[in-house]
């Protein structure tokens, strides 16, 4: 067997196609369905999670030193979920996260990974050029902001404990659930900024 034909990617890309083809699959329901679980079922977890610390001192210090178990606590855990690291952003440090070897993510409080991560120019640009790389997502940090970059692997995946954002003192946490994006909490983005669509890399 070839490497292309083992490629997951390809074999999936081939399936789909034979399912459309034969009337089983109607593609507009799988983009729904896709864009279910990337943008509002997965995030939403992770969302979840960040709400909490904002708002409960001692989960965010349980988060910040066990972050695996403290995400368990809110029953989010399971395959690519196993071992956790919470990182925080604050007015000194934005952090960013990426995974350079492939696409290593944290599927139980993100869902699934976007386009952009798995592709190889965010993988080489995120290490090499990370101010540029959050230029593009419209995130533009001052010079005395350091910029941390995280390497997820298969043994250890991070997530971005964003800032909260001003004035957001009298939201309930279910409220402040709606204003965590996935991608600040891959920390191509800050809250609060009405960042453009992220690009397609």
């Amino acid at each position: 067997m070839s490497k292309q034909s083992a490629d997951p990617a390809v074999r999936t890309r081939a399936l789909e196609s034979i399912l459309v083809e034969k009337g089983l699959l109607d593609p507009k329901a799988l983009d729904v369905l896709v864009e279910l679980y990337e943008h509002k079922v997965g995030p939403r977890n992770g969302a979840k999670v960040v709400a909490r610390a904002w708002t409960d001192p001692d989960y965010k210090q349980r988060l910040l030193s066990d972050a695996t178990a403290a995400i368990k606590e809110m029953g989010f855990s399971g395959l690519q979920g196993e071992d956790m690291v919470v990182v925080e952003n604050t007015p000194e440090v934005h952090n960013l996260v990426v995974c350079t070897l492939c696409s290593c993510y944290p599927w139980p409080t993100l869902g699934l990974p976007p386009i952009w991560y798995k592709s190889a120019p965010y993988r080489a640009r995120a290490v090499s050029d990370p101010r540029g790389v959050l230029k593009e997502f419209g995130t533009e940090l001052s010079e005395n902001v350091e910029v941390r970059v995280w390497d997820t692997t298969a043994e250890l995946r991070y997530l971005v404990l964003p800032e909260r954002p001003a004035g957001t003192e009298d939201l309930s946490e279910e409220q402040l659930v709606d204003l965590v994006t996935r991608d600040s909490m891959i920390g191509v983005t800050k809250l609060g900024s009405s960042a453009p669509a992220a690009p397609s890399h």
